[in-house]
């Protein structure tokens, strides 16, 4: 907490930020087609709505278009996944924030359980460290019925200027300040969120965010060292729990 009794955050892009490249959701398609996961017909859901996103430019279908899951479960999504293997400095800038006793948060785009398994290898990462740590999560939220996705996004996709909101919204529930607090990001779609803080933190920056990196004297990172990922199945289970029965 800062002097006058208000906390301070950390909030963290997953994607190039946390984890290299490529996404977590890209490696989640690919698994899940690998094990022939995805009807057929998905792939015509998600062509039809990808036409019908096209208006609103090439970011809306990569980010908003999740059709790919209809008809599919939380447990199939967390079953295709991979163990999680994050940046050696990653996992110390956590460290860091965790020590200073700052409330820290993933804002992602990328589907919700995918985040919440992220969530979970991180808190693991941090119990190794002699840290306990609940470490909060807003990311992209699925419909549901039954039990089963149906492909659409619940509200909007968390990218690009609903970064922005979604932090905010964080900080009014966890009165957290955020003039005085900390956002990592690794494109230019992450501006919205890294200008929402004080103090802004470009990860592996590309050309266009290390332009405006520069030119508002935000903080550069360069994070390459990766770690050998941690056993996936006890991951699993636990966020299959926490998940199930509750609004992804």
């Amino acid at each position: 907490m800062n002097a006058a009794g208000q906390r301070i955050g950390a909030f963290f892009d997953i994607d190039g930020t946390l984890v290299p490249e490529p996404s977590l959701e890209r490696r989640l398609f690919r698994a899940l087609r690998r094990n022939r996961a995805i009807p057929w017909t998905n792939y015509l859901r998600w062509g039809t709505e990808a036409v019908r996103s096209l208006p609103r430019g090439l970011a809306a279908i990569a980010e908003g278009n999740k059709r790919y899951l209809h008809g599919l479960r939380v447990e199939q999504l967390l079953e295709a996944m991979e163990p999680i293997a994050f940046f050696e400095e990653a996992v110390a800038r956590v460290e860091w924030h965790a020590r200073q006793g700052h409330a820290i948060v993933l804002v992602s785009g990328t589907v919700k359980p995918v985040a919440r398994l992220v969530a979970t290898a991180l808190e693991c990462e941090l119990e190794g460290r002699g840290i306990e740590r609940e470490i909060l999560v807003s990311a992209t939220r699925l419909e549901q019925c039954g039990g089963v996705f149906s492909g659409r996004v619940a509200g909007e996709a968390n990218c690009g200027e609903a970064k922005r909101t979604a932090i905010a919204n964080v900080a009014r529930a966890m009165q957290i300040e955020l003039r005085e607090s900390h956002a990592y990001g690794n494109t230019i779609r992450d501006v919205p969120m890294l200008e929402g803080v004080g103090r802004a933190h470009a990860v592996n920056p590309g050309v266009e965010l290390a332009r405006v990196a520069n030119q508002l004297d935000w903080m550069i990172w360069h994070w390459h060292h990766e770690r050998k990922p941690s056993s996936g199945e006890g991951l699993r289970q636990k966020v299959k729990f926490q998940m199930i029965g509750t609004r992804t």
